[in-house]
């Protein structure tokens, strides 16, 4: 392979979308990152609000069992909101990304034995094999990791592509 070999993608934003946000991705409150933040929050919650209906049931001495259970819920909360800060942070540049697949008219994969390429209407990123430290590739897309991270969907290129890029990734990228 010391010819430069060259896969054009199709920039369909709806391809890359159905991946993104595959199984809840997007969703703030039951992405697989925030699910049990969230459930595990709801549950200190209405534990505390029994507590707080309890209370006047509880000695003086058990008075402190509401107060335990205020921070359990308020670390609990602010658990969730970090998480929930995150995929937000994450969907908004998945969403900028997205914006610009839209308008794009020249998505291409370049690579040699040397350098692997992504060029995104003249906008390129070109980094060296030994630049990547993961791949993995499943029935729907590549996904590529090191200097740059990459995310290449099956449907947007043609089964002889995805192939050789599947080839090619699992012969140059130590895993």
């Amino acid at each position: 392979m010391s010819e430069e070999k060259v896969i054009t993608l199709k920039p369909d934003r709806k391809i890359f979308e159905d991946i993104y946000f595959k199984g809840n991705q997007g969703s703030l409150l039951f992405s697989p990152t925030t699910k049990s933040k969230t459930v595990i929050t709801i549950i200190s919650a209405v534990i505390l609000f029994i507590t707080f209906l309890l209370k006047d049931s509880l000695s003086k001495e058990s008075v402190g069992i509401l107060y335990f259970m205020s921070f359990i819920f308020l670390l609990c909360a602010v658990y969730l909101s970090v998480s929930v800060n995150k995929v937000s942070r994450w969907k908004k540049q998945v969403q900028h990304y997205l914006s610009l697949l839209e308008k794009c008219k020249v998505y291409e994969i370049r690579f040699d034995q040397l350098f692997f390429t992504v060029n995104i209407d003249g906008e390129k990123e070109t980094s060296e094999w030994k630049d990547f430290g993961y791949f993995d590739s499943d029935a729907d897309f590549i996904t590529l990791e090191g200097k740059y991270s990459y995310m290449f969907p099956k449907k947007s290129m043609n089964e002889k592509d995805y192939n050789l890029l599947k080839k090619t990734l699992k012969e140059r990228v130590n895993k």
